[in-house]
């Protein structure tokens, strides 16, 4: 067992370069290098522009995926919900692969975020599946929107876990810089 969890660590350092090392708990999630290429680079600013929008997406294709569930009507608008949804994900996935490189110097799986990418290719699995599914009718309609519900289900985790992140970096950062600390007091106040 041992063995074979080394050569999962081995395949994955050739994959992503580096050996990965684990984030020291309660470490900052940025060195002060990263924290400079994260705040200049363009790709911060996409990023924070695509995911609310993802996110605004993703809500009401769940309520039209929930409502061909639950009525059987709507599967149109339903499907096209989660094609313009899963184009969001793709384009985030994307743009957000080129911002792991130019903050962390790696496409995927740097050490800061290694989880949220490993659960990002099970959500990324998932809408493919779908497509997959709706582009060659594999499924039933209601199969396919239950596979939909999988995915935003898979979303719903991953986002969970970089806001956690996030807000962690933001904490942990705070802790650091005193000001940023007497700035995080006034915002959770409010």
């Amino acid at each position: 067992m041992i063995e074979s969890t080394r050569g999962a660590h081995i395949a994955l350092e050739v994959i992503v370069g580096e050996p990965r090392k684990p984030l020291e708990r309660g470490s900052d999630l940025y060195t002060p290098e990263q924290r400079l290429r994260r705040d200049s680079s363009i790709w911060t600013t996409v990023q924070g522009v695509l995911a609310p929008l993802q996110f605004l997406a993703f809500a009401l294709s769940l309520v039209f995926v929930i409502n061909f569930l639950a009525n059987g009507t709507g599967y149109s608008v339903a499907v096209i919900s989660v094609l313009v949804k899963s184009l969001f994900l793709f384009t985030i996935m994307v743009t957000g692969a080129i911002w792991e490189k130019t903050v962390f110097g790696r496409y995927l799986f740097a050490p800061a975020f290694f989880w949220e990418d490993v659960v990002s290719m099970l959500v990324i699995f998932l809408h493919v599946a779908y497509v997959t599914s709706w582009l060659f009718d594999l499924q039933s309609p209601r199969e396919q929107m239950w596979l939909a519900i999988a995915a935003y289900t898979a979303y719903v985790i991953n986002a969970a876990q970089f806001l956690l992140k996030l807000r962690a970096a933001r904490v942990g950062s705070s802790h650091n810089n005193p000001e940023s600390a007497h700035e995080f007091a006034a915002e959770v106040s409010r």
